[in-house]
C-alpha cells in the first residue's frame, strides 16, 4: 500500500511539474529546431537567443515592471486595508457589524457584471491609470473573513493590557495585532500577490496605453501570434534589428522564454513564504 502511494504522488508530481519544465526546455531551444517537434526533457539544440529578443524589448521589460510594481503596492495596500477592516469587525460594539458583515458576503456571490464595472471604473476616472490594478481589488471579503477569524482567536487580554498601557485602537493594532500576525499575513500576502500577478484581464480591458500594460497582458498577446513576423511588428527597434540576425527564433520558443519570465519571480517567493505556512499551524495548535 506505501509503495502505491509513493507511485501515485510520483506520477502526479511528474504531471504537474512536466507542463512547466517542458516549457524552459522549449524556450532554451531553437525555434526552428522545435518546430520539428520531439522536444521533451532536454534541449536539443541550446540557445539562449530567445532570452536575448525578450531581454532587449524594453516593451517588454517596461511590462515587468509594471507588473513588479503592480504586485508589491497592490499587495500591501490590499493587506493593510484588509487587515484594518477585519480588525473592526472583530469589535462586538460596532453598530451595525452583522448588516456591514451580510453586505460583504452578498458582494462575494453576486456581482454587477462586466458593463455596469466598466462603467463604474470609466466614471471613477481609473481608465488608463495604474491605480486601477489597485483600487478595484483593494479590500477582498475572503481575506477579510480570515483575518477576522485569526484576529478573533488571539487572546483579549493582549488588548487590554495595551489599553492598560496607554493604547488606542491604532497603536493596538500596529503594535500589538499585526506583529502577531505574521503566519496569516504572509499566507494572504503570497495569494494577493499570485492574483496581481498572473491577472492579465483587467489590463486588457480597462489599459489602452501600452505603457501600463503588465507582461502577462503582453505573454497574452505573443501566445496568439502565430508566426514571429507578427510579434516583430510589436518589438522595439533594438530588439528587432537582434532578431532580424537571429533564423532560429519563433514565435512559439519567444512566447516560452516570455512565460518563463514572467513565471518565475512569483515562483521563487513562495520557498520565503513556506516557512510561515508551518509556523500558522503551530501557533493554531497553541491554546491560551
Amino acid at each position: 500500500m506505501v509503495v502505491f502511494i509513493y507511485i501515485f504522488l510520483t506520477l502526479l508530481a511528474f504531471t504537474t511539474f512536466y507542463p512547466f519544465w517542458n516549457s524552459a526546455v522549449i524556450s532554451f531551444n531553437t525555434g526552428s529546431d522545435t518546430a520539428l517537434g520531439g522536444i521533451t526533457f532536454w534541449p536539443r539544440e541550446f540557445t539562449l537567443e530567445n532570452y536575448g529578443v525578450v531581454l532587449n524589448d524594453t516593451r517588454l521589460l517596461n511590462g515587468f515592471y509594471i507588473s513588479v510594481l503592480r504586485t508589491v503596492i497592490g499587495t500591501f495596500l490590499s493587506i493593510v486595508t484588509t487587515s484594518l477592516f477585519a480588525y473592526g469587525m472583530t469589535k462586538r460594539e460596532l453598530i451595525g457589524r452583522k448588516y456591514y458583515m451580510i453586505m460583504c458576503i452578498i458582494t462575494m456571490y453576486f456581482s454587477g457584471g462586466l458593463i455596469p464595472s466598466f462603467l463604474l471604473i470609466r466614471g471613477l476616472g481609473l481608465m488608463d491609470s495604474f491605480w486601477v490594478f489597485i483600487i478595484p481589488g483593494l479590500i477582498s471579503v475572503w481575506n477579510m473573513i480570515i483575518f477576522r477569524t485569526f484576529f478573533s482567536g488571539l487572546p483579549a487580554g493582549l488588548e487590554e493590557s495595551a489599553k492598560i498601557d496607554g493604547c488606542g485602537n491604532w497603536g493596538t493594532f500596529f503594535r500589538i495585532i499585526l506583529p502577531l500576525s505574521g503566519p496569516v499575513i504572509a499566507t494572504l500576502s503570497l495569494f494577493t500577490a499570485v492574483g496581481h500577478w498572473n491577472d492579465w484581464f483587467l489590463p486588457s480591458i480597462y489599459i489602452n496605453n501600452e505603457n501600463l500594460l503588465p507582461i502577462q497582458t503582453m505573454l497574452k498577446q505573443i501566445l496568439n501570434t502565430n508566426i514571429v513576423s507578427d510579434q516583430m511588428a510589436n518589438l522595439d527597434s533594438a530588439a528587432q534589428g537582434q532578431l532580424a540576425k537571429m533564423q532560429t527564433v519563433s514565435s512559439k520558443s519567444l512566447s516560452m522564454a516570455t512565460m518563463m519570465i514572467a513565471t518565475l519571480p512569483i515562483i521563487l517567493v513562495y520557498p520565503f513564504v513556506q516557512k510561515y505556512f508551518v509556523k500558522g499551524v503551530l501557533v493554531g495548535s497553541l491554546k491560551e
